[in-house]
């Protein structure tokens, strides 16, 4: 029996793509964005790729700030 059987991929892959399709709109939001929360973009980018779905997530909901 395979650690990585076709049932656990068949989770994981779906998984590994929605997180990867949130934080590029995260990471595409920032660059786009004059102005965040706390005023450093450097920061927010580190939280959305070291964070993962978390990160992209908390970006998206506390970081964005309207000019």
């Amino acid at each position: 029996m395979n650690l990585l059987d076709r049932n656990s991929l068949a989770l994981i892959v779906p998984l590994v793509i929605i997180q990867l399709v949130i934080q590029i709109i995260a990471l595409v939001d920032l660059y786009k964005r004059e102005h965040v929360i706390g005023g450093k973009k450097w920061i927010w980018a580190l939280v959305i790729i070291f964070g993962e779905i978390i990160g992209a997530g908390i970006y998206l909901i506390f970081g964005r700030k309207d000019a």
